[in-house]
């Protein structure tokens, strides 16, 4: 991999600042505010930002970039999509009782939904959400999908996943601002109490975290290799990425032990083919 060094110092500040995200998060939400509970008061309020950090943000984050993982390319890509469909399965779920939470809880309160942009967006991007998730198992996942429809959405697939995720982003950045606003009572937000510059500084965090997220994903020399399989198909039959979707093997083994593999299972079609042809002929 081309500039090793500078991804494994990437990988490792992202998934820094992700887990110190979620820990500012729920230091916010024990410390300075009710804490957690499900009983319909704010206490299950704060299951809100808490899941929506720790799935749709850090979880989904690692989903991204799971794929550029250098130690990973030994394994076979059905593999990979399970991790990254796992992932971002969970990042959903996260994201689903997340809603469930704040929803129950402006019910409760006689509080109306859905009147913010925060909420605007945030619901948007867990529908979007969901269906790249539902395309992506039954186009890239399943094995009936032509690989020239794989081809052709893959680039959309790839772009629609980073906009979500900023979007998700933004919508963090809304959501804890609008939540500031609305609770700081003593002091307002606007004189800078120590709440204030406390989760400002988890939103520098989470922007941060964002960023290098975005930046490892959209790096093309950090790209995950076409296997070797995928390689020998395109110089035969002409085709394009996509060809590597249906590899025979999920586990992860040395692409010699694989070469080693595949030239003996050759050598012995050939023998086959020899043995064949000389009962022919006999």
């Amino acid at each position: 991999m081309e500039g090793y060094g500078l991804f494994l110092a990437l990988l490792g500040s992202a998934l820094l600042l992700g887990f110190l995200s979620v820990v500012f998060c729920l230091v916010w939400v024990l410390h300075y505010r009710e804490g957690l509970a499900w009983d319909g008061a704010a206490a299950e309020f704060n299951w809100h930002p808490v899941l929506v950090l720790t799935g749709f943000v850090f979880v989904q984050g690692i989903a991204i970039i799971v794929y550029r993982l250098p130690w990973t390319w030994k394994c076979s890509k059905v593999l990979m999509k399970l991790i990254h469909a796992g992932l971002n399965t969970i990042a959903l779920i996260f994201a689903i009782i997340s809603l469930v939470a704040v929803f129950d809880f402006h019910n409760t309160a006689k509080i109306p939904n859905m009147y913010s942009l925060h909420s605007w967006i945030g619901l948007i991007a867990v529908i979007l959400y969901s269906l790249q998730l539902v395309l992506g198992f039954v186009i890239f996942l399943l094995p009936f999908a032509p690989i020239y429809l794989r081809t052709m959405l893959m680039p959309i697939h790839v772009y629609s996943g980073l906009l979500i995720f900023g979007t998700v982003i933004a919508t963090v950045l809304m959501g804890i601002t609008e939540k500031l606003i609305f609770s700081l009572k003593k002091i307002p937000y606007k004189d800078s109490p120590e709440e204030a510059m406390f989760v400002n500084t988890l939103g520098l965090l989470v922007v941060v975290f964002g960023g290098i997220i975005l930046w490892m994903a959209t790096r093309p020399h950090w790209k995950r290799p076409l296997e070797e399989s995928s390689k020998l198909q395109q110089k035969i039959g002409g085709k394009h990425e996509g060809t590597e979707e249906r590899p025979t093997k999920t586990d992860c083994k040395d692409t010699e032990n694989s070469d080693v593999e595949l030239n003996s299972e050759a050598r012995k079609r050939n023998l086959n083919l020899d043995d064949s042809g000389q009962r022919s002929t006999m």
